[in-house]
């Protein structure tokens, strides 16, 4: 068994970076799935539909959830999935080095992918200063 890896963000994002780790690594070896939340959606209206998409990435080792932004309407309904009974770990600031770096450490427990998580995200910003 592995983790797997929800993404939850605002329209546009989620699918765009699991379908771009697709076509960098050929093969997700992590299971993996994108939930994007409507503008102007109520999240409590979406939880039936999120909690179907996070038991579709459960093979029962947890899920790591990455989020887009903290605070926001994803971050919010992924708190309420972390309410459900599933081993969850939650991640804000989702973007494709931290789910590229996730994908890389297949072996690891749910409490390590969040911190790999993590520094994947912060070690990915640069400062690009010409000389």
């Amino acid at each position: 068994m592995s983790t797997g890896i929800l993404v939850i963000t605002h329209p546009g994002i989620g699918h765009a970076l699991v379908d771009n780790a697709r076509q960098i690594l050929r093969n997700l070896p992590l299971k993996a799935e994108a939930f994007e939340v409507p503008f102007d959606t109520d999240p409590d209206t979406l939880l039936p539909a999120a909690s179907g998409a996070l038991r579709r990435v459960d093979t029962g080792d947890g899920v790591l959830i990455l989020v887009d932004m903290y605070g926001a309407a994803p971050s919010q309904l992924a708190q309420k999935l972390t309410q459900l009974g599933t081993p969850c770990k939650r991640v804000a600031g989702a973007s494709l080095p931290m789910l590229l770096r996730v994908m890389n450490y297949p072996e690891q427990d749910l409490a390590q992918l969040q911190s790999t998580a993590s520094l994947g995200g912060r070690n990915a910003v640069l400062l690009d200063d010409p000389l």
